[in-house]
């Protein structure tokens, strides 16, 4: 007699592909100082540009705190529970829509590089090693 299949089995996990698109983002926190002369730029963009930011992204949720006497940040919180923390210090306010921009299009997954390690094989060839010294010479 085959084991039974439970409910909970036949329930399929949400993944990309072409029936749906899952944002690999889920949440968006923005930290500020009232005070700070480096939090002016912040202040303005959320004065100026949150709101049609968050229209734009409605599958994030989008939080503003007051980090008094700190620094400037911003948060993203995704999909496969890792997070990714960059400073609006400095920046105009150009800049902080830009790395916004960042944080919604990013996976969340750990920067890797792209020059790979060359794959170095245990075992020899099927034809052997060649060498131009071992070889026959051929006959004209």
């Amino acid at each position: 007699m085959p084991a039974p299949v439970l409910r909970a089995q036949l329930r399929s996990l949400p993944a990309n592909g072409h029936a749906a698109f899952l944002p690999h983002i889920r949440k968006l926190v923005i930290e500020y100082c009232d005070r700070w002369p480096t939090s002016a730029n912040t202040r303005t963009f959320l004065l100026n540009h949150l709101q049609p930011l968050a229209r734009a992204n409605p599958h994030v949720e989008i939080v503003v705190k007051q980090r008094n006497h700190r620094e400037p940040i911003v948060r993203g919180f995704y999909v496969n529970n890792r997070d990714k923390v960059i400073p609006l210090n400095g920046l105009e306010v150009t800049g902080i829509q830009r790395k916004i921009d960042l944080l919604l299009d990013s996976s969340g997954a750990k920067i890797r590089p792209l020059k790979r390690r060359n794959v170095k094989s245990t075992t020899e060839a099927a034809r052997g090693i060649w060498s131009g010294v071992h070889a026959d010479r051929p006959t004209i």
